[in-house]
């Protein structure tokens, strides 16, 4: 197996990668390199909002379905930002952009008193806590999607919000359609909708396959849904695991080390990240990081090293925080080295 040897780090056993110099360059990029998302997080941590209106009301009238929904996602991430948007929405009650900036903060305010734990891990005061963060984010996103009822994110933090609450499948899948119906191809929509649907959330694995395959073939080469392919054979990978401390081996290895996985994956890279249409922009480093991982579980090291030396160090939270939550980069410089990229 890849890994050299094993050390204890607290209550967690984790790998030590062999380093070189150059694996030391590789950071999570938490504006994923554009500009635009870099200023509205700092306008963010300042509370600058007239600053942000301006950004995201330039994202509304862009023409883009997914823009706005990428900026407020970053945007959701900024902590603390709660505060001061409580007196922004105190006193512009009705502005659809300071109710949706609200409601998506409210629904990451949520999974931070969780703390991102298993529901057995979680104690009832921290439940208490989340669901309640959940339905303010809720009010404040059914009431943008009614006064703009062209926008997609309000449907699309609602996704999220819903999964926290347990609206159970069938309201999950009518807000994913609200949010297809307005903006067909839109991947963070998909990506939400794939974790739903996953066997952890209740689903199955045979039906996020058989989404991700078909969300893909629903668009033309070079477009970005062929990710959801690599994501649904990471997840199954996950599920598989014996344990969290075995990473390296185990049936999850097995299973993405078939040849029916391994010739999906490359179907699905091909139509996606290998295709010359492929665009480079926003997030286009989260699907990279996604097949460059799942490449290099699954053996693939030369497909896996031509993606590491595209993405050059950009390391992004998902999928690699699967193998270490604290420091997603790590596992990313060590996989970088053993392939040799």
């Amino acid at each position: 197996m890849p890994l050299i040897r094993r050390r204890t780090d607290g209550e967690s056993t984790r790998p030590v990668w062999p380093r070189r110099p150059r694996a030391a360059l590789a950071r999570v990029d938490l504006s994923f390199g554009d500009p635009r998302l870099a200023a509205l997080r700092e306008a963010a941590a300042a509370g600058r909002w007239p600053e942000i209106r301006a950004l995201l009301d330039g994202a509304v009238h862009s023409g883009d379905c997914e823009e706005l929904t990428w900026l407020v996602e970053g945007l959701m991430m900024v902590a603390g930002s709660e505060r001061w948007l409580g007196e922004v929405t105190r006193a512009e009650p009705h502005d659809p952009l300071a109710l949706l900036v609200s409601g998506a903060r409210h629904v990451e305010w949520a999974w931070e008193a969780r703390t991102r734990q298993r529901a057995q891990n979680v104690s009832r005061e921290q439940f208490e806590v989340f669901h309640a963060r959940l339905r303010t984010a809720e009010d404040l996103l059914y009431e943008v999607a009614e006064a703009v009822p062209e926008w997609v994110a309000p449907w699309y933090f609602l996704q999220i919000s819903g999964r926290g609450l347990q609206v159970g499948p069938q309201v999950a899948a009518r807000r994913f359609e609200a949010s297809v119906r307005r903006c067909p191809a839109h991947l963070a929509a998909h990506r939400q909708h794939l974790q739903q649907i996953c066997r952890k959330w209740g689903g199955s694995h045979e039906e996020m396959h058989a989404f991700a395959r078909e969300a893909m073939l629903a668009v033309p080469p070079g477009g970005t849904l062929g990710e959801l392919v690599a994501v649904a054979h990471l997840e199954h990978w996950l599920d598989l695991q014996d344990d969290s401390a075995d990473m390296d081996g185990g049936r999850g290895t097995e299973y993405l080390r078939g040849a029916d996985v391994i010739v999906s994956l490359y179907e699905a890279a091909e139509r996606s990240v290998h295709h010359p249409d492929y665009p480079r922009r926003r997030d286009w480093t989260r699907g990279f990081n996604t097949f460059a991982m799942a490449f290099a579980l699954a053996g693939e090291r030369e497909a896996a090293a031509d993606l590491f030396r595209v993405l050059d160090g950009s390391v992004t939270e998902f999928p690699w925080m699967y193998l270490d939550g604290r420091d997603p980069a790590a596992p990313f410089r060590g996989w970088r080295v053993l392939v040799g990229a």
